[in-house]
């Protein structure tokens, strides 16, 4: 699973990025909920309907909750119409993001 990870979070000059697969219309907020090792990427599921937006403002919402960071320094890059999205995490180390994914994996 580490080299999965190590696939899905990545260095960026402002910070680190995030690959992530998103399944919307669930019955809760969870992060992480598993790894694709197909994708390359990090499983999160919202409540809210991929329409208007809402799913990409739940994504935002849970992911600034779960690294306990404010959510104007989580940013979509690619994939704001698409369940597999990469996420900008502004002042996060790709080491500090995969040390607590793996605390919940």
């Amino acid at each position: 699973m580490e080299e999965i990870l190590k696939d899905a979070v990545k260095k960026h000059k402002l910070g680190a990025t995030v690959n992530l697969f998103i399944t919307p219309d669930v019955r809760s907020n969870a992060f992480p909920t598993g790894v694709d090792e197909w994708r390359k990427s990090i499983e999160i599921s919202v409540k809210s309907p991929a329409q208007d937006n809402r799913a990409n403002i739940d994504v935002i919402k849970t992911v600034s909750e779960y690294f306990d960071v404010s959510h104007m320094n989580v940013l979509i890059l690619n994939g704001k119409k698409n369940r597999e999205k990469t996420v900008l995490l502004q002042g996060m180390t790709p080491g500090r993001i995969v040390s607590k994914i793996q605390e919940k994996l």
